[in-house]
């Protein structure tokens, strides 16, 4: 019975030592937390209360333009305090924006110095509004407690000049922002090449216009030779036909201008290289309005080496009529059109519509050489614009294979080919030819008079000129119709017979142009017009007769 007693008080007592043990920690952890925040308390109501933190608003420092911003200041319990630090901090906020626009804009070196004078100004704005005397004295350096009314003023002052700030940087942001200056800078790309594009278009116009009109000094040359028959009649009466106009053993040439001081350059050239001058015929055939002039010019200054040289005007051939030659006839629809019609898109007032007004029979007259000279078996047709620069008779000498027409091709790549000449769209066309056929070049093409005959050319383009009453088929111009009706009977010479572009070209390799029987001078910048290209002019003028005198008196600038 004593054990149990005993155990049971032993452990009773050791129960309740334990318990009180473990009551008692808990106030103890109380006690020491109270104890902490009371010091922690103490201190801030130190800090807080300390008369000098506030005067740390005085001035925003600044070093020269670079304005610094202040370090921001513990919120006081003071509500104006806090609401003085919360300007006091959007202050500082905006000077430094400012100051980063500033710097930027120095580091781009653009065009933008009033930017820069602009953001200074601004800087130096905020800070002169915290050293304003009566801000100094009732906001940062006062002792007492902050006057309402100033601070009210202070703020609104602060708003006016952060609203400025905005606007400023609204205005020059593009300046910067690295987007907008990309696009920008591509609207600034499109739009040049907008202008690139006009500039371009304005300028094949005037070309186009400059290469079509008369120049003064080719009118006042043609009115000076009329001039001179209207003075002496007796003298430039017209000579019986040559024999040698027909005789087939020599060398003929074919040349169909209006312009009198080109065709004597290309006469000129081809005699002074002939080997046997006596032995060339040249073919001239003009228009009833030039004729004259030209025929004067041949009395005048007679070809040297005993050439020959037979003019006729398109009218001289009777049978080059509208109820044989299909495009006078189309012509002659076109004005009777344009002269009836009310509609001015149409042509009023004798405009032919399309570009028919732009056709003359004189580049036509190509497509009848068998028949306006029927006596010859080969002829050598040269364009106006071209110079001669070596012997030429060898062109007779080469085997045309049967073929029609001998003629230096243009092709190379995808360029100079059917396709570019002809509408492959439509269906004649695209059944008829390839539209990657290479090309070849008017200028300078021997023609085979009896194959010509034997093909029957002559009604071949007849038939296509008919087919393209209504321009489907083709433009303007004479390559097309001729790449049509010479399709499959062109042979291909060498290129060293006729190099081409001395008119638009200025690239050309001299040493090239060196080795070249025939050089070219097709496109817009004519060497007898102002335009023309300074490096090749002087392979033309070097044939132009300068001491006759009226090419003298009409000043060519030669």
């Amino acid at each position: 019975m004593a054990v149990p007693a005993r155990g049971g008080r032993g452990s009773s007592s050791s129960f309740g030592g334990s318990a009180l043990r473990n009551s008692s920690f808990p106030s103890y952890r109380i006690v020491i937390s109270a104890a902490f925040s009371l010091l922690f308390l103490v201190t801030l109501s130190v800090i807080l209360s300390s008369p000098h933190s506030h005067r740390r608003h005085s001035s925003i420092s600044r070093t020269g333009s670079n304005y610094m911003p202040h370090p921001l200041l513990p919120l006081n319990t003071d509500p104006l305090k806090t609401r003085l630090d919360l300007i006091h901090r959007q202050v500082t906020d905006h000077v430094a924006l400012v100051n980063v626009y500033a710097t930027y804009a120095r580091k781009l070196k653009m065009d933008i110095s009033r930017q820069v004078r602009i953001f200074d100004d601004l800087a130096k704005n905020f800070s002169d509004i915290s050293a304003k005397s009566n801000y100094r004295a009732s906001l940062f350096e006062a002792e007492r407690a902050l006057d309402k009314d100033v601070l009210r003023q202070f703020e609104q002052e602060v708003k006016d000049r952060v609203k400025l700030a905005r606007l400023i940087i609204v205005e020059a942001k593009e300046n910067y922002d690295n987007q907008v200056k990309i696009q920008k800078l591509k609207d600034t790309i499109f739009a040049v090449q907008d202008l690139l594009v006009k500039a371009k278009k304005n300028g094949a116009l005037a070309s186009e216009v400059a290469a079509r009109s008369i120049p003064k000094s080719l009118h006042c040359l043609a009115m000076r030779l009329v001039g001179e028959k209207i003075s002496n009649p007796k003298k430039y009466r017209d000579n019986e036909p040559e024999a040698a106009f027909e005789d087939p053993s020599l060398y003929h040439y074919a040349i169909a201008s209006d312009n009198v001081i080109a065709v004597s350059v290309v006469v000129n050239s081809v005699v002074k290289n002939a080997e046997e001058p006596w032995k060339h015929v040249f073919h001239v055939v003009t228009n009833r309005r030039i004729i004259a002039a030209m025929k004067v010019w041949f009395k005048m200054r007679p070809v040297k080496g005993g050439a020959h040289v037979e003019i006729k005007a398109v009218e001289d051939f009777p049978f080059l009529n509208s109820s044989y030659v299909p495009l006078l006839r189309q012509l002659d629809f076109a004005k009777k059109y344009s002269l009836g019609s009310d509609n001015k898109s149409q042509g009023v007032g004798g405009r032919i519509p399309g570009d028919l007004d732009q056709v003359s029979m004189i580049d036509h007259l190509r497509f009848y050489l068998p028949e306006m000279y029927p006596k010859l078996h080969k002829i050598l047709l040269l364009d106006d614009d071209v110079v001669v620069q070596k012997d030429l008779t060898e062109l007779w000498n080469i085997d045309l294979n049967g073929k029609v027409n001998g003629a230096v091709e243009t092709c190379f790549g995808p360029f100079h080919r059917y396709a570019q000449y002809l509408n492959f769209s439509h269906p004649l066309i695209k059944k008829k030819f390839n539209p990657k056929s290479c090309a070849w070049a008017y200028g300078m093409n021997i023609f085979d008079l009896d194959a010509w005959r034997r093909e029957k050319c002559t009604d071949e383009y007849h038939y296509w000129q008919n087919m393209n009453g209504d321009r489907t088929l083709w433009k303007s111009g004479t390559l097309a119709p001729g790449l049509v009706t010479f399709y499959s009977t062109t042979t291909s010479l060498d290129k060293s017979w006729h190099i081409l572009g001395l008119g638009y070209n200025p690239s050309i390799s001299m040493d090239e142009i060196k080795h070249a029987a025939v050089i070219h001078f097709n496109g817009n910048m004519k060497p007898w017009l102002d335009v023309a290209l300074n490096q090749y002019k002087n392979l033309w003028t070097k044939y132009v007769d300068s001491n006759m005198e009226f090419v003298q008196m009409c000043n060519f600038g030669l």
